[in-house]
């Protein structure tokens, strides 16, 4: 009966893949042993959005590229990276995709963000024309940084998900900052105070949430991405220790980084490998059927994830978190704070409470978020991708 239970793929996971260790795997803040729990771990990891290369889609802008392979690799990882804060948004980090069972609309509404079209919030084809602004052409590599900056202004039209999008620069966190942007709606507690809410949340035919309106009243839900450089060439072993923590915080979005010009989404970790998502595969664009479905099998990795040594990762990554609510984010801050304690980790960024006075340059200072100069703020901000400040043992 057992033996009639066991699938390819969980035969392939557990022969090929994890090695037989007493080691804890680590999926995005969720801990599994392999001994007991490998069905637990293959789900876990099938049920991340994966997004691929993809050929014979729209041409990008009407005339350009109709396929991303060869050049969209971390582009794709961005969307992976991303989509995981939309269905931690939506959905939950509880949620499991099962093959062939009936997924609820909020899903479909997630995958249709990333869809390869020009009107979905966060596709290929936004993702690129957007990177113009960022000095990329299309076609063009990005590298961690650039990705997040162009996700970051995305994201404010997707008003359904309504998420405050950080990215911190200069390998610092400020928690002033992040409370200001996510509490930066809080005059619309009364319901006549807000009356484009009511469009937003019946998007696309979504049920209003009754707790919706209260919850944004108070904070709207943060993606944080931290852009670092975690060495020269190479990344600097002190920093491995802190890398591994960022994958067990139940706030862990992942990392998108990779091997030279080669990038891939690191959803955990096992001993001393990473396990991760590679967009390196060519896949047909998908179409929704007739019926508006949307054929959802190849959005998902079912066989098992790759695996890489941490010590060939590139020191150029960027790290995601997601805290849904404030108290999600003061836990992130006290565990932040706790890991300065660990022995042998050397922090990857600084966690501050009001902005360092090195910060205090004249185009930086007294600019709101509405200001006109926000735009300038970011690009005084936002140096190229190679050009991090190097973290100093």
């Amino acid at each position: 009966l057992f033996l009639a239970t066991l699938t390819y793929d969980t035969l392939r996971f557990e022969y090929e893949d994890f090695p037989e260790t007493k080691e804890p795997v680590w999926i995005l803040g969720r801990k599994y042993s392999v001994f007991t729990e490998k069905e637990e771990i293959l789900l876990d990891v099938t049920s991340r959005l994966w997004f691929t290369y993809r050929k014979n889609f729209p041409a990008i802008g009407g005339t350009g590229p109709t396929s991303d392979t060869g050049w969209g690799c971390m582009l794709r990882c961005g969307q992976m990276i991303f989509a995981q804060a939309l269905v931690c948004r939506h959905l939950g980090r509880d949620w499991r995709w099962i093959k062939g069972k009936r997924q609820m609309d909020n899903y479909f509404n997630v995958l249709n963000a990333f869809i390869d079209k020009k009107d979905s919030y966060y596709s290929i084809h936004q993702i690129a024309q957007m990177g113009v602004g960022e000095g990329k052409s299309i076609g063009q590599w990005y590298g961690p940084n650039t990705v997040a900056q162009v996700l970051k202004k995305l994201a404010t039209f997707d008003t359904w998900s309504s998420l405050a999008v950080h990215i911190a620069m200069d390998n610092t966190v400020v928690m002033e900052e992040i409370r200001r942007l996510c509490q930066s709606n809080v005059l619309c507690a009364g319901a006549a105070a807000c009356p484009a809410l009511e469009s937003d949340v019946l998007y696309n035919g979504c049920p209003e949430d009754a707790g919706l309106r209260e919850r944004l009243a108070l904070w709207k839900p943060l993606v944080l991405l931290i852009p670092l450089r975690l060495g020269l060439t190479e990344i600097n072993e002190a920093y491995i220790e802190t890398l591994k923590h960022c994958f067990m915080m139940p706030q862990s979005l992942g990392v998108i980084g990779g091997k030279p010009n080669s990038a891939h989404y690191f959803i955990g970790y096992v001993g001393e490998e990473l396990i991760y998502l590679d967009p390196h595969t060519t896949q047909p664009a998908v179409e929704p059927s007739d019926s508006g479905c949307l054929p959802d099998e190849s959005f998902h990795c079912q066989h098992p994830p790759c695996r890489m040594s941490i010590a060939e990762l590139d020191p150029s990554i960027a790290v995601g978190f997601f805290c849904n609510t404030e108290a999600d984010f003061n836990d992130w801050c006290q565990q932040i704070k706790k890991l300065s304690l660990v022995r042998g980790a050397l922090p990857m960024f600084e966690l501050v409470e009001r902005q360092p006075s090195h910060f205090s340059n004249p185009d930086v200072l007294n600019l709101t978020p509405d200001s006109s100069d926000a735009d300038r703020l970011e690009r005084f901000f936002d140096s190229e991708d190679e050009d991090f400040e190097i973290l100093s043992l």
